[in-house]
């Protein structure tokens, strides 16, 4: 599990970017690089990082399910992601 300081920071630029989208979008349609500096950093889409919603782990995100790989196992040994079981053969 991640530290709660790490996993509040990713959701805070997730707010940031999706405050700033539409006007990051029409400054760089318009080519107004002077004033795409001004705004802040974290509001660039760029600077996020994929996280397990459950854990906050940063590795081994698995982006169809959205969660780590080691939560994607505990949960599909679990039963609990329909259609999905432990290959046998």
């Amino acid at each position: 599990m991640s530290k709660k300081s790490i996993i509040a920071r990713q959701i805070k630029r997730e707010k940031l970017v999706a405050k700033y989208a539409t006007l990051r979008e029409k400054l760089k349609s318009e080519g107004n690089y002077d004033a795409l500096d001004k705004l802040p950093k974290n509001s660039s889409a760029v600077r996020l990082k994929n996280r397990c919603q459950l854990t906050g782990r940063p590795k081994g995100f698995i982006r169809r399910f959205g969660i780590s790989r080691y939560a994607f196992r505990m949960m599909a040994l679990d039963g609990k992601i329909p259609g999905v079981t432990k290959a046998s053969w």
